[in-house]
């Protein structure tokens, strides 16, 4: 339960409609006690700091103003939804933040009523948002539609195919842009945040209509009111908006409440078409190690809420990123060929080592992965030799591009796909669970998969040699397992797997890093007579068809295990092993893939157990498989 302190006005806050009524006085305050609330919160649980910090007040403001949840307030990504967590209900249950079973560190619908929309990936709320405005304007409902998002996800394209589509039809609709980086901002003060308050007020928008009936019938178009509204668009960054068709309101400060509120209240009595409010905040306001960070702490571990300080983790092999990054940086010395993509990851993905070395040849190119992927093939296409680092999940808002502008034209792009698999606190969205089956489905792909860091390394390496198609290596979130790298990396032979363990009766495939569960599985059963091969297969396209036969010829049971969801690497073995025939012969195969079921986050140890791809489950498929050897011997020893 959450510490009761007295006199704090939040602890009477038990939903939005609880801050209506409120002084002015008394909502700054309890913009203050959320502040320090998401503060003790994140503290203790880790998680995004820095972008809920930004939008305190402009959280506080909107659940003031609209009445939600009857109003529709849909945020972008959710990185910045844990203020409005705090005052929609969910306060008791913050401590539990990305942890098994409890609060997601997104919007989630089935976590609450105020939140109408899941999300996680960005540039999805104005496309949302206009959903719910056709939604609400068919079924005859007049409750207004909020969606608010940031100046990050803005650079997608998915946000301004939205904002044609919302411009063009003309449904009412709020759309509120967090500028937390002034990247499209001027600069903000008293005078600007006057000129909005005056510009979005009923007896302003009335006078406009009543010029538009006056030049209307002489068939004209004023040249006072043009030059003041293309003044008022040009010094206030609002021109692109209002071409789009939304009405423009801003730049104005988005915190300070006294300000940010009458304009709130006069956005939403506009009727008409769609409001663009153009606020401008600071991410980690109000708490000075967020403030004065470089990532402005925007996602962190556990730590001091007096000095800053994150937790450290026990130090140990570096992390699959940083492998991948290091390597890079290290053939860009002898290639200058060699160029880095990363869709506004670079610390994510790593490549930020590469650019420190290289950002002449080191792109960020935002949130706007298709974009990333055909500005990769055009590097590719003029002899260029493009890593395009992203997230496999993310991989997936430009799968049309490596369909169409990559794979088709066999160009060599080379897609290093972090976070595959699960990934722990982040929970599903973020999961990396269908690569496998998606570029694996592609005539010419070269897909791999890292078993540790060496593999890694040396897959970077292959990548680079393969100049006449496309290729992925995939590697998870988290650190190696303590293998050396050598110094003098050698490429992979394309299509050859290796035989890591060798034994007669039982063949555990393995496609990932799931190898060190699948050699933790043999010696289980070892312990019971059970003598196993373990084989780690590096590549699904093109299969090691010699090494699979083999597996299979000479084994009553073969097992494949990876970490993706089914239609994968399993699926591939089993197409070929059936039409090799091989199945004929009374094999026993048996493929063990992710659950068919989206998880939940929780620690990745716990999400692997629950999916059933550890030692224990491995050992247990194949004695089921084999129909000899004593199971709860397998649990006991693997709990010992």
């Amino acid at each position: 339960m959450t510490e009761t302190r007295p006199n704090r006005l939040l602890d009477s806050i038990h939903s939005p409609s609880d801050l209506k009524g409120r002084s002015r006085a008394e909502i700054k305050q309890i913009a203050q006690e959320v502040r320090d609330e998401v503060i003790d919160v994140v503290a203790v649980t880790g998680g995004h700091l820095g972008s809920g910090l930004g939008v305190v007040e402009l959280t506080v403001a909107i659940h003031s103003v609209f009445n939600t949840p009857d109003d529709k307030l849909v945020w972008d990504v959710g990185h910045q939804c844990y203020p409005h967590k705090i005052l929609t209900g969910r306060r008791d249950r913050m401590r539990t933040l990305r942890q098994g079973e409890g609060l997601s560190g997104f919007t989630k619908r089935s976590e609450s009523e105020y939140d109408p929309f899941g999300a996680a990936h960005a540039a999805t709320s104005i496309s949302a948002g206009l959903g719910f405005a056709k939604a609400r304007d068919l079924q005859g409902a007049k409750n207004n539609v909020i969606c608010v998002i940031g100046d990050g996800s803005m650079s997608a394209g998915m946000a301004y195919e939205a904002m044609n589509n919302a411009g063009a039809d003309k449904s009412r609709l709020i759309v509120i842009l967090n500028d937390n980086d002034m990247s499209i901002a001027p600069p903000v003060g008293a005078m600007s945040n006057y000129f909005s308050r005056l510009v979005s007020s009923r007896p302003y928008r009335g006078l406009r209509r009543f010029a538009k009936k006056v030049v209307a019938p002489m068939g004209l178009e004023s040249p006072a009111r043009r030059a003041e509204e293309y003044l008022r668009g040009f010094a206030m960054g609002g021109t692109m908006f209002e071409e789009l068709g939304f009405y423009y309101v801003g730049p104005i400060d988005g915190h300070d409440l006294d300000t940010l509120i009458p304009i709130l209240e006069n956005v939403r009595d506009i009727q008409g078409g769609p409001v663009l409010l153009h606020v401008v905040t600071q991410k980690g306001k109000g708490y000075a190690p967020a403030e004065n960070s470089a990532d402005k702490y925007h996602g962190v571990s556990k730590f001091s809420v007096v000095t800053g300080e994150q937790a450290k983790g026990a130090g140990g092999p570096p992390s699959y990123q940083k492998v991948f990054g290091q390597t890079l940086a290290k053939l860009g010395e002898t290639d200058d060929k060699i160029c880095a993509i990363t869709a506004a990851m670079p610390s994510g993905t790593s490549t930020d080592i590469f650019g420190a070395k290289f950002p002449d040849r080191h792109f960020d190119v935002g949130i706007a992965e298709q974009h990333a992927v055909t500005f990769a093939a055009g590097l590719a296409a003029d002899g260029m030799k493009p890593f395009c680092a992203i997230y496999s999940t993310f991989l997936q808002r430009g799968y049309d591009q490596v369909v169409h502008d990559v794979a088709i034209q066999r160009l060599p792009v080379r897609f290093a796909l972090d976070r595959a698999g699960l990934v722990g606190a982040d929970g599903a969205t973020h999961a990396g669970s269908f690569d496998i089956g998606y570029l694996g489905a592609l005539p010419g792909f070269i897909c791999m998969a890292a078993a540790d860091e060496a593999d890694l390394a040396r897959m970077v390496k292959t990548a680079l040699d393969i100049d006449d198609r496309p290729s992925s290596f995939r590697y998870p979130r988290g650190e190696g397992v303590g293998v050396e790298i050598p110094a003098d990396l050698k490429p992979l032979e394309i299509g050859k797997g290796r035989i890591v363990r060798e034994g007669t009766t039982i063949a555990i495939l393995s496609y990932g890093t799931r190898l060190q569960e699948a050699l933790k599985a043999a010696h289980l059963l070892s312990a019971q007579g059970l003598s196993a091969t373990v084989a780690d297969a590096r590549f699904a396209k093109p299969l090691d068809a010699d090494l699979v036969e083999r597996l299979a010829k000479n084994h009553e049971v073969l097992i494949t295990i990876e970490e993706g969801a089914t239609g994968g690497f399993g699926s591939f073995v089993l197409e070929h092993l059936a039409n090799a025939g091989a199945l004929d012969r009374g094999l026993r195969i048996r493929v063990m893939t992710l659950p068919d079921v989206f998880q939940d986050q929780n620690t990745p140890d716990a999400m692997y157990d629950a999916a059933g791809l550890t030692a224990r489950h491995i050992a247990a498929r194949a004695i089921e498989a084999l129909g000899r050897g004593d199971l709860s011997a397998i649990e006991r020893a693997a709990s010992a």
